[in-house]
């Protein structure tokens, strides 16, 4: 059979064992593997494998994301997150909108402590949304907030995601990590403005601004107590932008720093929520690193079966431009996410796409930015929608799958707005990876 005859039904075979249900990083590793061996051999694709496996484990890269998820779990076990929300909304909380703001804003900042936004939207929907439904708002408007805002806590640097797309399109996961800033504030500017907006035509779904009087001399005290968000963020973010750090030894101190902090704030509970921790976060990279695995052993499939060159030969005779080109792949991500979680979307389309990239010259930073925010918009879309799912685990009884997600809607035009506005400036994605100090 033609190599690429292989690839095409490959490709088919892989779509078939995700619509029945068969976890992700099986289906590309079997896929992958099976078609090698059609092309190469059953040998050679054996020790293909192999040296890929020992090539994966052995990046020194990688071990970026063990830290980066371990430092989300801790600080969300160690009470950062409710005194960022409690300080914001005493400086917000008298608008209208407030208490919603202060939940974007919270996420916005925590994200510098965790690389995953379902970390982050279960964490504030299990401290904002109880506060803003007694506030008055509506169960969707609460539970929508805290869903949508969750999805900045993949942009803003530590981000899991943008580490795995440094990782599989070979590009500096450092210049990634400040490049995601730009988006991550635009998504933060788009809802606090869409939440302002809202308020006035939907004044219902708002209640009533926060009551209890609060000084200006409170407000200026309170800000002692988000002090280790500050620390980290000036470690992971200071660090690797002054060319101090490089993101691992970054993603090492700031992992260090938040246990020791949320060991020391968890008195008689420490050695525990440590155990958890440390427990959750094997689990979770057990689940990463496998999807990696079946991603580079598929990858390798599509290459040896000129797939990839038969792609990049499609859309070169297309003629279509650079910016239509992301605007179409924008389009894709947007149809995958509702089907597919994050890192899969990645890791089946980027072994495709980073050749494309570079035969039409378009810039890999700016790319990249479209194609997480892009990606992350699937996170409250159905029928997938990790961010809905991971609220509706700690949410309130009386809250439906139903409710998240028409409580997500307003903003997922919101991101749509945030999206164009990357595609449209591109130089928001690399104006600050190009003022880097280089590590």
């Amino acid at each position: 059979m033609e190599p690429l005859w292989v690839g095409i039904i490959s490709i088919v075979a892989l779509m078939i064992l995700l619509a029945i249900g068969v976890h992700i990083a099986l289906a590309l590793a079997v896929v992958g593997l099976v078609g090698t061996v059609f092309i190469i051999g059953f040998e050679p694709s054996i020790w293909m494998s192999m040296s890929f496996t020992f090539a994966l484990l052995a990046k020194s890269s990688f071990i970026v994301i063990p830290l980066f998820i371990f430092m989300g779990i801790m600080a969300g076990s160690g009470g950062m997150s409710r005194n960022l929300y409690e300080v914001l909304r005493m400086w917000v909380g008298r608008f209208k909108a407030g208490l919603g703001m202060a939940t974007v804003g919270s996420c916005t900042a925590f994200g510098v402590c965790t690389g995953s936004s379902l970390v982050a939207a279960a964490v504030f929907t299990r401290i904002a949304a109880p506060e803003m439904r007694r506030q008055g708002y509506s169960k969707r408007m609460a539970y929508g907030v805290c869903t949508s805002a969750g999805s900045i806590g993949m942009l803003i640097p530590p981000s899991i995601l943008l580490v795995v797309y440094g990782i599989i399109a070979e590009e500096s996961v450092g210049r990634l990590l400040i490049a995601g800033i730009a988006p991550g504030l635009a998504l933060t500017i788009s809802f606090s403005l869409g939440l302002i907006v809202m308020s006035i035509i939907r004044p219902a779904d708002f209640g009533s601004a926060m009551q209890e009087k609060i000084t200006w001399s409170q407000r200026i005290i309170s800000l002692h107590r988000i002090w280790p968000i500050l620390l980290v963020g000036v470690i992971i973010i200071g660090g690797m932008f002054g060319g101090i750090f490089n993101p691992t030894e970054a993603g090492a101190f700031g992992a260090a720093v938040i246990t020791i902090l949320t060991l020391f704030s968890t008195g008689s509970e420490r050695w525990k929520v440590l155990k958890n921790g440390v427990l959750e976060a094997i689990s979770i990279n057990a689940m990463v690193f496998f999807i990696l695995f079946g991603a580079g052993v598929f990858a390798r499939m599509l290459m040896y079966s000129g797939i990839t060159t038969g792609v990049l030969s499609l859309v070169t005779e297309a003629g279509l431009s650079n910016i239509a080109f992301v605007i179409l792949m924008a389009f894709i991500y947007l149809v995958l996410g509702c089907f597919m979680d994050s890192i899969s979307m990645l890791s089946i389309t980027l072994p495709v796409i980073v050749p494309v990239l570079d035969a039409m010259g378009i810039d890999s930073i700016w790319f990249a930015m479209v194609a997480v925010l892009a990606i992350e918009v699937g996170l409250i879309t159905p029928p997938v929608g990790l961010n809905v799912y991971a609220a509706k685990g700690v949410a309130e009884r009386d809250v439906s799958l139903e409710d998240i997600f028409l409580g997500c809607m307003p903003f997922f035009f919101m991101m749509l707005a945030a999206l164009a506005i990357m595609i449209a400036f591109p130089k928001l994605s690399t104006i600050l990876p190009s003022l880097m100090i280089r590590h």
